[in-house]
């Protein structure tokens, strides 16, 4: 799961309509980024939707895990 969203979270609902792969959804505490829909916004923008419109700057890579641009691009 390249992205995650922290608990800075305040449930405003931006990420959900500017993922275009409708990888986001009300979790019960917080929105959570599906792990296999996320492709980083790779093929369509240079950066990732949801951490451009967060107003809280809390959809943020997770450190842990790396996938390649070519699987990325597979995701897509």
């Amino acid at each position: 799961m390249p992205f995650v969203i922290t608990d800075a979270c305040i449930r405003c609902d931006a990420c959900v309509p500017a993922c275009p792969n409708d990888g986001i959804s009300k979790g019960e505490v917080l929105y959570v980024i599906d792990r296999d829909s996320c492709t980083e916004c790779v093929g369509f923008f240079s950066r990732p939707r949801c951490a451009s419109v967060c107003p809280m700057d809390c959809c943020v890579l997770k450190p842990d895990v790396f996938l390649t641009e070519e699987s990325l691009f597979e995701r897509a």
